[in-house]
């Protein structure tokens, strides 16, 4: 329990009540009859995050000072805030909570006795404590008996700062992490998924300081134990092909790799639901029952919800505790992995659905971390745009990215594990002419990566991008296998093949000046 010296140390006074842990059911009544919040024809609670629906990366901010700022790499994703404009936005988030109800949710981030932190939220809106008892791993009674906090979030979303120009600020909006003390603040945003990333950032700078690797990425381990890892950017396929019937799921999003090997930092999973097909993702769409939580999303006057519908937004997602899946990993943990799986949805074309990386090749397209979207839905705009997120998740990474490549390599080759790129975007041609690849293709690769079929191929290698893929696999058409046969206009495959190789080239070029450590520019496409 919460007691008033808890209460002291956090800083807030005045209170009204106090809903410590709330369980389920209890959360769903305050959200049902006190909020107002609507319930979907199976079960779930739909709620409206307001004018953000997803995060807000300018937002976010590190309190420079020592002995942090001397780890952070300081830029445009992690910018620096001083500790008096912190202190000024901390009082005004624990003002927000004066004479109001407050939920504290006591959890844990880490599945790893030796690597798990012990975090602490407290907000005034039902629904955000309904958000994290999802997303996080939920305490035994007993261990709550002795909970003490490493780090305490508060989310204050209903005050913003009117002096933000005065602070510096790039809005009225802020999201702000003070290292040293071991606090995190939110105002202006109701958006959850800044709470879920918000510790997995916190993971990010704790854990490598530690030698251990947190990584953006779903995993899963199949009946003889075989871990595999996929790691990808949003809409590439992560939580879809990780939600696999023959395996059970370790975790959708986000992970630790230490000495005993993976382990989930969630007690939960995040899904998107734009276009969400109960037969092509029945596991996910079986996992939206009583207990999930539904954003952003749009249902007609019974609660039916119509997943196509994005007027709301794209970024339609569903929380749910992992035991929803029916297939999960109960200890959250797997072995160190034997498969390494990098999803790109390479919209233009170019990339085979799947190669077999040497470790250089795995280095150079983790630090990439590419994928391509759609340029937009505007007629007559067909030009994809790339995406290069180092580690395949740049914004939540405060220390440099070569800190986080530097263990993956060490633990690949200490752990002699496989690693594959595969592309779930286009073929036949970029985003416009090509086809999306199809769910079954790309299942039917990453089957054969699972079950070893796929060392038994022979392998090719693409020009220029210097590929090995596999000419023939069970499952998926050989002409598909060599994006080059796949296009009809070989001439224009070639322009297209050059414009992204170029696209790579310039990206890498920042890590050749850093370090020469990390020159793996060899290992990428050679124009």
């Amino acid at each position: 329990m919460i007691t008033k010296a808890d209460l002291q140390a956090l800083g807030i006074s005045a209170v009204k009540n106090i809903y410590y842990n709330t369980d389920y059911d209890e959360l769903y009544k305050h959200e049902v009859e006190q909020d107002k919040e609507g319930v979907s024809a199976n079960g779930a609670v739909m709620v409206d995050t307001g004018i953000f629906t997803g995060r807000s990366p300018k937002d976010k901010y590190f309190v420079d000072q020592p002995p942090s700022n001397k780890y952070i790499s300081w830029g445009d994703i992690n910018q620096p805030v001083s500790k008096e404009v912190f202190d000024e936005l901390y009082d005004k988030a624990k003002k927000e909570f004066e004479g109001k109800d407050i939920y504290i949710q006591d959890l844990f981030c880490g599945a790893s006795e030796s690597s798990k932190k012990s975090i602490r939220v407290i907000t005034e809106i039902a629904w955000q404590a309904h958000f994290v008892r999802n997303m996080f791993i939920r305490p035994t009674d007993e261990e709550l008996e002795n909970f003490k906090p490493d780090f305490v979030l508060y989310n204050a979303c209903k005050v913003i700062d009117e002096d933000w120009q005065k602070h510096g600020l790039n809005s009225e909006v802020f999201v702000v992490f003070n290292i040293e003390e071991n606090i995190a603040i939110i105002g202006g945003t109701w958006y959850g998924g800044e709470m879920k990333k918000g510790i997995f950032s916190m993971m990010n700078y704790w854990l490598p300081l530690e030698g251990k690797l947190p990584m953006h990425c779903s995993a899963n381990v199949g009946a003889d134990n075989d871990t595999a890892l996929f790691f990808g950017l949003s809409g590439t396929g992560k939580t879809t092909l990780s939600a696999d019937p023959k395996r059970r799921l370790i975790g959708d999003d986000e992970h630790g790799w230490d000495d005993e090997g993976v382990f989930n930092f969630e007690g939960g999973c995040y899904a998107k639901c734009i276009g969400l097909d109960p037969k092509g993702e029945p596991e996910i769409y079986g996992a939206i029952k009583k207990d999930a939580l539904l954003e952003n999303v749009v249902a007609d006057e019974n609660g039916v919800v119509d997943f196509d519908n994005s007027s709301k937004t794209e970024n339609t997602r569903v929380s749910y505790p992992i035991y929803h899946i029916e297939n999960f990993e109960p200890s959250l943990k797997g072995d160190h992995p034997k498969n390494i799986i990098f999803l790109s949805a390479d919209a233009f074309g170019v990339l085979p659905p799947v190669s077999k990386l040497t470790k250089e090749q795995a280095m150079y397209y983790f630090l990439s971390g590419y994928t391509a979207k759609v340029a937009g839905t505007e007629r007559g705009i067909t030009e994809p745009v790339a995406t290069f997120s180092a580690c395949f998740g740049e914004a939540f990474l405060p220390l440099h990215p070569t800190v986080y490549a530097r263990l993956l390599g060490e633990k690949i080759e200490k752990h002699a594990v496989n690693v594959y790129l595969v592309n779930t975007g286009w073929t036949g041609g970029a985003y416009g002419v090509g086809k999306r690849m199809s769910l079954k293709a790309t299942r039917a690769c990453i089957d054969a990566i699972m079950d070893g079929s796929i060392l038994k191929s022979d392998f090719d290698t693409t020009e220029l991008f210097g590929l090995n893929f596999p000419v023939s696999l069970q499952g998926v058409d050989s002409k598909v296998l060599n994006p080059k046969n796949a296009w009809e206009d070989k001439e224009e495959y070639l322009q297209t093949r050059e414009k992204l190789a170029r696209m790579f080239v310039e990206n890498f070029k920042k890590y050749l000046q850093d370090d020469a450590e990390f020159d793996y520019s060899l290992a990428g496409p050679q124009l």
